[in-house]
């Protein structure tokens, strides 16, 4: 018996679902339901964002934010992974930092633009400085909890057999932590694209994706340009999440099975 692959199933249900979408902001945009001044037919801004794919402006400013989605989340993983083992090693330690993080994470970090602009001259250092603290919350919390899931007989064996922390750390947390801490970096990823747009569009500067919607707003039909350049976006997204899932398929097939098991 030929069994049907999960993933082939979502992935058509998916289609059919951005389809029956498609149709049905094409037929309000063109019925009148919606006014095609505010929001395009849904057929006008697919072609809009098929142009895009040719304008040399629009695909610097996809590299310009790539650049620093990569960047933030590179930063953000430097941080937050060494950090996350701090605290889930040392409990102290974590008892008196908690307080301060747990106010820190429930501020937005576009709530921080303002004090940023007049903290940083360059616009460059400021989207990284954001993307890396709002970024760093999923990364650190997924490590620190990847910690605690560590089976404390295998580092009690390696201990007896004269290993120090810093072996069992290596040999033993690390990769039981590591699942986490992939999963963490794929939250991370979104939340430094939906960051990086986000400072661009209302930091100012010259490039990146939030700057062309700047641009383009004062142009002929800023809305298709606006939306379209929206559309791309979700889709980066998409793929960027699409490519952690499969990364973490791959790498860490033993935790899956691990878990279904469980």
């Amino acid at each position: 018996m030929i069994r049907r692959n999960p993933l082939d199933s979502r992935l058509f249900c998916g289609a059919v679902g951005v389809a029956v979408l498609f149709c049905a902001l094409e037929i309000a945009g063109r019925t009148g339901l919606i006014d095609p001044l505010a929001f395009p037919p849904a057929s006008a801004v697919a072609g809009r964002a098929a142009s895009l794919v040719t304008d040399p402006e629009f695909l610097s400013d996809v590299a310009s934010t790539l650049g620093v989605w990569a960047l933030g989340l590179l930063a953000t993983v430097a941080v937050a992974v060494p950090a996350g083992f701090l605290l889930g090693s040392l409990p102290r330690v974590e008892s008196a930092l908690r307080p301060i993080m747990e106010f820190l994470r429930p501020i937005p970090s576009i709530a921080l633009i303002p004090l940023a602009l007049t903290l940083f001259s360059d616009r460059f250092d400021m989207k990284i400085t954001l993307i890396v603290y709002a970024a760093t919350w999923p990364v650190l919390i997924n490590t620190m909890y990847g910690l605690k899931d560590v089976d404390p007989l295998a580092k009690e064996t390696l201990r007896s057999f004269g290993f120090g922390r810093l072996a069992v750390l290596w040999w033993i947390s690390l990769p039981s932590t590591a699942p986490f801490i992939a999963a963490g970096v794929r939250l991370a990823s979104a939340i430094a694209l939906i960051v990086a747009i986000s400072v661009e569009l209302l930091g100012g500067g010259s490039d990146g994706i939030g700057s062309f919607v700047l641009e383009t707003a004062g142009g002929l039909n800023p809305m298709e340009h606006i939306i379209a350049a929206s559309v791309w976006a979700g889709v980066i997204g998409v793929v960027t999440n699409g490519l952690f899932v499969l990364a973490e398929r791959r790498l860490f097939r033993w935790h899956s099975a691990r878990t279904e098991v469980a």
